[in-house]
């Protein structure tokens, strides 16, 4: 069982006068309380501290937690160059990464980022498994790769990572065509239903297409990305993540619900909202901080600690 924190790049978190600097010592915090892993999200809603630079900064001011994405938009990036700096992460931590990725929304938190990265909406799906697979083929040595939308010959030598074959990749998306992807062709899932049922039924889904593929379950690490926020009574928290949310997406608290996995109350609530989804299946868990400035998310981040133990992490 795994419990990591995303860290809380956006300006909103940190402050537009704060010290984005400071995110490293949060790193280190976190590192220090027990979580196993430090996940940065990927987007252009709004300003924040690019992703893989985070990763890169983190990387060797951190011993031994995993670092990843959650989750990376590929279609940000050219596909050749992001493979190099992938690699380079994963060299630099020692073969610490864990890279999720996402083809994006639909509505305003999707289709106009394409539009920004020049690349076309149509067959982002297609396009999203054409680049993981073009990474994995310039991670083992190959200098070519012929797919339906991407196509590249004669590459230069790339950049190995440290761990012969790339690190994992981990898909975001419950939608049944994710669910056979995920079991296909990913090392994890990292999708984010509202409902545990949900998730226990996604993971069957996931499961039942690694087998027909010839996997193993245990190829695919189940995990799940959820919002939290402790508090010394439910209503308090409540608050507080409808101020999230309202500053972070432009939607209440509510709205928020019915599409993303969110568990908030005493700490007791919250480790019994934590223990459904890992009654479902769920073995590492992102928690995204349910605060507006660092302060408190130090505060929630040493709350969130406290049940590291109970949910049934080892020792290091």
């Amino acid at each position: 069982m795994d419990i990591g924190v995303l860290l809380p790049t956006g300006t909103a978190q940190w402050g537009a006068d704060g010290d984005p600097r400071e995110l490293v010592a949060f790193g280190r915090r976190a590192e220090a309380a027990g979580f196993s892993s430090l996940f940065v999200n990927d987007s252009l809603i709004s300003p924040r501290i690019e992703a893989l630079t985070m990763l890169a900064a983190l990387a060797p001011a951190t011993e031994y937690v995993t670092l990843g994405t959650g989750a990376l938009l590929p279609f940000l990036r050219r596909p050749i160059q992001a493979a190099q700096a992938l690699a380079s992460i994963d060299l630099l931590s020692g073969g610490r990464l864990a890279v999720a990725v996402g083809a994006g929304f639909p509505g305003r938190f999707g289709r106009p980022f394409y539009t920004l990265s020049e690349v076309p909406w149509e067959r982002r799906f297609a396009r999203l498994d054409e680049t993981v697979a073009l990474w994995r083929a310039l991670w083992k040595g190959e200098t070519s790769f012929h797919g339906e939308i991407l196509h590249f010959d004669d590459v230069p030598p790339a950049t190995r990572p440290y761990r012969p074959g790339g690190p994992p990749i981990w898909l975001g998306g419950a939608t049944p065509a994710a669910l056979v992807r995920t079991g296909r062709h990913y090392d994890g899932w990292l999708p984010y239903p509202p409902d545990p049922a949900d998730y226990a039924a996604g993971l069957l889904g996931v499961r039942q297409a690694a087998a027909e593929a010839g996997r193993r379950a245990e190829d695919v690490t189940p995990a799940l990305f959820v919002s939290v926020r402790i508090d010394d009574g439910p209503e308090g928290g409540r608050r507080a993540l409808d101020a999230y949310a309202r500053t972070t997406y432009g939607m209440p608290l509510e709205e928020l619900e019915r599409i993303q996995a969110v568990v908030t109350g005493t700490a007791e609530q919250v480790l019994a909202g934590l223990r459904r989804y890992v009654a479902a299946g769920a073995r590492h868990i992102v928690v995204r901080l349910g605060a507006l400035d660092l302060r408190e998310q130090r505060d929630q981040l040493d709350r969130v600690a406290e049940l590291i133990r109970p949910l049934g992490t080892s020792d290091r």
